[in-house]
């Protein structure tokens, strides 16, 4: 089982939009993310402006290329795109401000 986790970032005074979005999250997108093999995936606040993101999965090199190929993950991240805080790379992509995190320590 791989465990991974993320750091997110949302723009202010988005905290209570971005919970009330995922309270009502689309049907389709609960089942694609369970499809790409995510277990246990779960998203956590930290103050008014930083996520912390959980998931387990048995294959997350196919768990990230099943959720890019998939039409409702893209529905799913325009639909999110407003909240988010984002930065514009080098050659001119713009992608969240997300940051994957090691881990340090299980019991």
């Amino acid at each position: 089982m791989q465990r991974k986790a993320f750091s997110l970032r949302i723009k202010p005074g988005v905290k209570e939009e971005y919970k009330r979005r995922h309270d009502q999250i689309w049907p389709e997108m609960r089942q694609m993310l369970k499809d790409a093999g995510l277990k246990n995936y779960s998203i956590w606040m930290v103050g008014d402006d930083l996520l912390f993101g959980y998931y387990e999965t048995e294959d997350d090199d196919y768990a990230v290329k099943f959720q890019a190929a998939s039409e409702i993950g893209h529905k799913w991240e325009a639909y999110m795109a407003d909240m988010l805080e984002t930065r514009t790379l080098p050659d001119g992509t713009v992608e969240p401000c997300k940051e994957w995190l090691d881990m340090m320590f299980l019991l």
